[in-house]
């Protein structure tokens, strides 16, 4: 039901768009046909739109919003971020730019259209994966990841109280589990795994862990099956952490890209519009 209902809000959306993209190539068409530039009407509603987006990075960076407006005007920003492509792409008259400063436009108007895309997938990814646990922070993964190592290696190393007592061999599951721990565990916890698996959402990785775990608990005695319980939620819990450090990771390298460039691509929009004016003899 929930899968059904974010297809349906993400075709509307995509209607919607489309439906005002080309609503807006219309308007640019008959403004043109009227004997008026449409260069300044698509540049001021790419320059207005613009605006409205980078009101959106200060308010961020500078806390003004609360977390349902941030949320609200999140996706304000993502939609209009669609719009704006049809309005770039009706500026540009459907061609590649002629000069320098034209080209440090276009480039950078690409490269923050597309940050924004992958900023999306990113936020897609997390809502996908139902989120990240509250209070993982990035720096701490490594710690945690540690504790986990150590607590796996415990569970698979401890030894029976009864055998021990009366001096007895070690049961063969003990040696099995052992042998799990050895062959597919103990890699497993050392450091950060499954990077691509984790960006695309695949969970074939956990899957053959679980499956490995949940076979050999068929044919062990219950301490061991004790054991492989414990083992089975260290593992989930270390594939979410995983999970959480490439896309924390991501999400700290992509704001790297996509802020910065706004910014200087603002500058770049302001110095078009100047340069603009002063060779035109008007608005109209």
């Amino acid at each position: 039901m929930g899968l059904a209902r974010f297809v349906n809000g993400q075709t509307i959306q995509g209607v919607l768009i489309a439906a005002i993209s080309g609503g807006l190539f219309w308007l640019v068409w008959i403004y043109g046909n009227g004997l008026r530039d449409p260069r300044f009407l698509d540049g001021w509603l790419l320059a207005s739109g613009m605006t409205v987006q980078l009101y959106f990075h200060i308010a961020i960076k500078t806390s003004r919003l609360a977390p349902k407006a941030a949320m609200r005007w999140r996706k304000i920003h993502i939609f209009l971020g669609y719009l704006l492509v049809a309005a770039f792409v009706s500026h540009s008259d459907f061609s590649l730019p002629d000069s320098g400063f034209e080209w440090a436009l276009w480039l950078g108007f690409v490269l923050v259209t597309l940050s924004g895309i992958f900023g999306t997938y990113l936020a897609w990814g997390l809502k996908a994966k139902s989120g990240i646990e509250e209070g993982t922070g990035f720096d701490r993964i490594p710690a945690r990841r540690a504790e986990l190592a150590r607590d796996v290696h415990a569970a698979v190393t401890k030894a029976d109280p009864a055998a021990a007592a009366f001096a007895l061999p070690a049961a063969p599951h003990d040696a099995w589990v052992m042998d799990l721990y050895a062959n597919h565990l103990r890699d497993f916890f050392e450091g950060q795994r499954n990077f691509a698996a984790h960006l695309i959402g695949s969970r074939r990785h956990i899957k053959r862990l679980t499956v490995e775990i949940d076979n050999l608990s068929r044919y062990v005695d219950k301490p061991s099956q004790e054991k492989l319980a414990i083992v089975r939620e260290l593992v989930i819990e270390k594939d979410r952490l995983d999970f959480a450090r490439v896309y924390l990771g991501l999400t700290k390298a992509w704001l790297f890209v996509h802020v910065p460039v706004t910014y200087g691509l603002f500058v770049l929009m302001v110095l078009h519009v100047i340069v603009a004016y002063a060779f035109s003899s008007g608005a109209w």
